[in-house]
């Protein structure tokens, strides 16, 4: 006979990863204010290897509107314009010779717009991730009844599973109401 955490566990562990990849994805969608996590994706080619920025420079928000960028060595100045240029931020740099500045400019409301609807598909999508695990959960508690696991106990862990999806998906729910308030707050 199986144990009902045999199913339980990996389906809790899924929703529990989905919730995270979330939370993860909607701090790269920048909101209008400075975050250094907009700058996670980008990679500079570092004596021949793609580095993330976050390795060749220091990087730092002095105020709401400003991330600034001090590369450890004067060469990799340019490297970083360009890689800063060619990403899909949308912000041209600024460099003065001692650091590169990156100004936030204000979004307008149609951007506010797409970037909600962004966040929102993003949520979406993790939503999917939990509804699945607790689908993979549920066929393999009627696999073991067939093995069997008694009916009751199979129901019981039907609404611990249930319970889970509700629990991660409100975890989500908020996750997406917390970036749709930044991105809406002018």
């Amino acid at each position: 006979m199986t144990n009902v955490s045999t199913y339980l566990d990996p389906a809790e562990e899924k929703m529990e990863m989905a919730a995270a990849y979330l939370e993860e994805s909607l701090a790269h969608i920048r909101a209008g204010k400075a975050n250094p996590k907009i700058l996670d994706g980008i990679r500079v080619d570092y004596y021949g290897s793609m580095t993330p920025l976050s390795n060749v420079a220091n990087i730092a928000v002095p105020d709401a509107r400003t991330i600034t960028i001090t590369p450890w060595e004067k060469s990799m100045f340019k490297v970083i314009e360009k890689a800063i240029i060619n990403s899909e931020l949308g912000i041209m740099p600024e460099n003065n010779g001692e650091v590169i500045r990156l100004s936030i400019p204000p979004l307008t409301e149609d951007r506010r717009k797409a970037l909600v609807k962004q966040s929102k598909a993003e949520a979406e999508q993790a939503k999917v991730s939990v509804r699945n695990a607790r689908r993979d959960a549920i066929d393999g508690l009627k696999k073991a009844i067939k093995q069997g696991m008694p009916e009751d106990v199979e129901k019981d862990a039907e609404n611990t599973a249930q319970k889970l999806h509700d629990k991660f998906l409100k975890k989500i729910d908020d996750l997406f109401a917390a970036k749709e308030k930044e991105i809406l707050t002018v």
